[in-house]
């Protein structure tokens, strides 16, 4: 077991038998076994009061589908975060977009309590009286929040001290400077007639890092011209690509 300090994540659903699931395999499932970080998927149903075990009724104003009762998700909320100290999150597509800052917010931390909506959402006035921070994983809409919880703890995850062989597997990446990751390459030397750049193989740390600089900033200009005008704002200098 861990210590009482050990990451916890906490989610809420109406399918707990998801979790694990991919978190349970890899870097994320040995770590939860060495008790490096823990898990816990709680069902809001347990949460319901009659028999039925409801927790959905239709939406005010009419129109398609279901909403999550404020009711029984704000007591499901307060079963599972009676001392009101970890970030409240709700995966969910009208959120802001996860960025790996964040993600290392939430990894600093002592681990967040996630609520997956199912159906057309969630009553507004549980957002509110809890305190509920949205968070999207893109512009798109998935049958439930599950898998976009499990994403975020995965993101968290890989950051906790000893879940990773090397610091610097996660500090020289996509998004950690604000710039989408450099190509990478490995043996064979040549793969159907295609080699590995001469500057990689040079030996010189130098002009390895020049190279993956400017590869970076090549790939996030072409790919992801929002990253690099926010880059290009906040250093207010050239990228080495341009004349």
């Amino acid at each position: 077991m861990g210590s009482p300090m050990t990451w916890r994540a906490t989610v809420l659903t109406l399918f707990p038998d998801m979790f694990p699931g991919p978190l349970g395999v890899s870097l994320a499932g040995k770590a939860l076994a060495s008790g490096l970080w823990s898990l816990e998927a709680r069902d809001i149903r347990d949460s319901a009061t009659d028999r039925h075990r409801s927790v959905d009724d239709t939406p005010a104003g009419g129109g398609p589908g279901m909403v999550l009762r404020a009711d029984v998700l704000a007591a499901a909320i307060d079963a599972a975060d009676v001392n009101q100290s970890r970030p409240r999150l709700l995966m969910s597509p009208r959120g802001r977009p996860l960025t790996q800052s964040r993600v290392v917010e939430l990894a600093a931390g002592p681990g967040p309590l996630i609520v997956c909506g199912r159906f057309e959402g969630i009553d507004q006035r549980v957002i509110d009286a809890r305190n509920l921070e949205e968070v999207s994983i893109g512009d798109y809409v998935l049958s439930g929040g599950e898998i976009a919880a499990m994403a975020l703890i995965d993101a968290c995850v890989r950051l906790l001290p000893g879940v990773m062989g090397k610091l610097a597997s996660g500090t020289d990446e996509s998004f950690s400077e604000g710039l989408l990751e450099y190509p990478q390459y490995t043996r064979p030397q040549e793969f159907e007639g295609r080699t590995i750049p001469e500057t990689l193989t040079s030996g010189d740390h130098a002009r390895v890092a020049a190279w993956r600089r400017a590869e970076s900033e090549v790939l996030t200009r072409a790919r992801r011209p929002d990253l690099w005008a926010t880059k290009s704002r906040q250093t207010g200098t050239k990228s080495t690509t341009d004349g």
